[in-house]
């Protein structure tokens, strides 16, 4: 079983998820992680509201795109790397879970506020908005990670 660092682990599932969990020897969980990432992935149609997104066309993105599938995306790409994150960790370290968690929150608001939401004039769509509310949802969560680990230490 390969030993990889906590950044190599969340690296490798930003890459796919699951190729953490498969290089770590999980096998299991790593094929699981991956088939749910096409799956999810295909029956969302991401891949073609990636393209369009990146090539500024916005409401293409909106209207190729299966919200009811892509709503899992959020959840199902944060657990594979917080699994990932885990595999590689100190056994000892508590709370490392919550920046996951609130990344997923926040970057699920982002993909149903994305049809909807204006940023100074400019509409970043399905794909970007969720990504920038990826930032405070990742802040927030390693905030209480620390303010939690603090309680439990004193």
């Amino acid at each position: 079983m390969k030993k990889l660092s906590r950044l190599e682990a969340v690296l490798w599932n930003i890459a796919f998820p699951g190729f953490t969990q498969l290089l770590t020897g999980h096998y299991f969980k790593g094929i699981l992680f991956v088939a749910l990432e096409v799956i999810v992935n295909v029956m969302a149609r991401f891949n073609q509201a990636i393209m369009f997104s990146f090539l500024g066309e916005i409401q293409k993105a909106h209207s190729v795109l299966n919200y009811q599938w892509l709503m899992f995306y959020p959840c199902l790409y944060l657990f594979s790397m917080w699994d990932g994150y885990r595999t590689a960790m100190p056994a000892d370290e508590k709370y490392s879970y919550l920046p996951f968690v609130f990344g997923a929150y926040f970057v699920t608001v982002g993909l149903m506020l994305s049809p909807k939401i204006d940023l100074f004039q400019i509409h970043p769509g399905p794909v970007f908005l969720p990504m920038i509310f990826l930032l405070p949802g990742l802040l927030i969560g390693y905030i209480l990670k620390l303010f939690l680990s603090g309680k439990a230490n004193a």
